[in-house]
């Protein structure tokens, strides 16, 4: 099983080349880091560190990682995480197990499930939005999940059948929507959240966190409305 790791990163310096080394490399062909229009030295340090670097100008979570996306070539499994430390690269085997035992298409790692979640790692309002979106879609599609959380792993062709469209900060949440539609298995496992380096580029700012909010709970509903519909939105 070929199993591409992609790491979208803007201005992550300081973490991103801790990130990369940390990967189990004997489970993973490759280490994409998509360098998002930094301003500082995250590509030189995350190429340092071993990973092959791709520059997506356009600003926003889902513009990065549909540029990994599109860099990874032949592999069968794409996992993305963040890269600013707090996610556990360490964790991968127990993210990506349920899809090499062919018992899920998707796998959600689980911050709000795992066994370490740092106090200080997710204020209590990204906490509430997770546990609430993640509430709806488990009524809407028979889900049985507990985050929306940005340590994933999922089938490549799955990923690239779903036609993705938010290119900001709506990705994560459109993902598990139109895979749910498709009927896609999915499964979560809970894994540890970390302090991150730095400010969060979401919920470290008002703006970033009014905008997951906005994006977290207006596309579920807009999907649920309008089947598999296009949002027209990014």
């Amino acid at each position: 099983m070929k199993v591409s790791v992609i790491i979208p990163a803007y201005n992550e310096e300081a973490a991103i080349g801790s990130v990369v080394r940390a990967v189990p490399r004997h489970l993973v062909q490759e280490v994409i880091v998509v360098d998002n229009g930094s301003t500082d030295a995250t590509a030189a340090e995350a190429q340092s560190a071993g990973a092959r670097i791709v520059r997506e100008p356009f600003k926003g979570y889902g513009a990065a990682c549909r540029a990994g996306l599109k860099a990874c070539g032949t592999a069968d499994v794409v996992v993305f995480l963040d890269g600013d430390t707090s996610d556990d690269p360490a964790e991968l085997p127990l993210v990506l197990k349920p899809i090499e035992e062919g018992l899920a298409d998707f796998v959600i790692g689980s911050r709000l499930a795992g066994a370490f979640l740092d106090p200080n790692s997710m204020p209590c309002h990204a906490r509430m939005g997770n546990r609430f979106v993640a509430l709806l879609l488990n009524r809407a599609y028979g889900l049985r999940i507990t985050d929306i959380g940005s340590f994933r792993a999922l089938r490549a062709q799955l990923l690239l059948s779903l036609q993705m469209e938010q290119m900001t900060y709506g990705w994560p949440v459109e993902m598990l929507v139109k895979a749910a539609q498709r009927g896609a298995r999915i499964a979560e496992v809970p894994v540890s959240y970390r302090r991150r380096i730095g400010v969060s580029k979401v919920s470290g700012t008002i703006r970033g966190s009014v905008l997951a909010a906005y994006y977290m709970l207006w596309l579920p509903l807009f999907y649920l409305a309008n089947g598999s519909g296009r949002s027209n939105s990014r």
